[in-house]
């Protein structure tokens, strides 16, 4: 009996289970590149870039989530991350569909908001939408790096993109609900990996100041201070000094 025919004989949470156990055995794969990425991001968010986010829907949701675990904090206090939810600025929205058309509202916000260097995550059960890979197109222009969590590979999205987490199910709540565990497991890798990027930072920083200012080289005979000059107009003096007077015959004055 096929994994389909048993979620239709079962009820709706055993029959969602299933699909749910069947995706997860090739889903612990995706573990050294959640690793990678979490610790590309956060070298990448500590040294001033951005993380825009994408998605229609329910991975619209997943995107918000992912942004707010960012700029707020998953687990522990650390600084705010930049990360930017696209769909959720609704008069951008609104208005960039009304006037462009609905395959532009994330394409031009990655124009107005993406820096060579940022990253760019859309999230795609389908891996087909419009608008995503208008917004791919985009980042490419503007040389923002390109990632995706989709449904089964390949796909159109996944395909444009530098690299790509696929789910392989073919329900799409259950890729919904491993994007999220995703999308979770990506900021804790975040945050693992920041003090190791702080510490690079700042020695990138010092290395900068050192380099701008390079040290006065050092001369040995020179440790000790120098001594004050000598004026070379006559003798030096120095004590009491005693000034006689050839007219004074010895005397102080007059007698009184």
């Amino acid at each position: 009996m096929t994994t389909s025919t048993r979620a239709a004989r079962a009820g709706l949470l055993d029959a969602h289970l299933t699909l749910l156990a069947e995706a997860l055995l090739p889903y612990r794969a995706t573990e050294p590149l959640l690793a990678r990425w979490g610790t590309e991001l956060a070298g990448i968010l500590v040294g001033g870039g951005r993380l825009l986010v994408a998605g229609n829907g329910g991975s619209a949701a997943e995107a918000q989530h992912l942004t707010a675990e960012l700029v707020g904090r998953l687990r522990d206090e650390r600084r705010p991350l930049s990360a930017i939810a696209l769909h959720a600025e609704t008069s951008a929205l609104t208005a960039i569909g009304n006037d462009y058309g609905y395959d532009e509202v994330f394409a031009r916000q990655v124009r107005a908001h993406g820096r060579a260097g940022d990253v760019l995550l859309l999230m795609s059960t389908s891996g087909a939408s419009g608008n995503l890979l208008a917004a791919v197109a985009a980042a490419r222009e503007a040389g923002l790096r390109c990632w995706a969590f989709t449904g089964p590979t390949p796909n159109p999205l996944a395909d444009a993109c530098d690299e790509a987490l696929g789910v392989a199910s073919p329900d799409s709540q259950v890729v919904q609900e491993l994007h999220l565990v995703s999308t979770h497991v990506l900021c804790e890798y975040v945050d693992r990996a920041l003090p190791t990027a702080l510490a690079a930072l700042a020695g990138q920083a010092a290395a900068t100041v050192a380099a701008a200012s390079p040290a006065r080289p050092v001369d040995p005979a020179a440790d000790d201070p120098p001594a004050p000059p000598v004026a070379d107009d006559g003798p030096v003096r120095a004590g009491v000094e005693v000034v006689v007077d050839p007219t004074a015959d010895g005397r102080r004055g007059d007698p009184a």
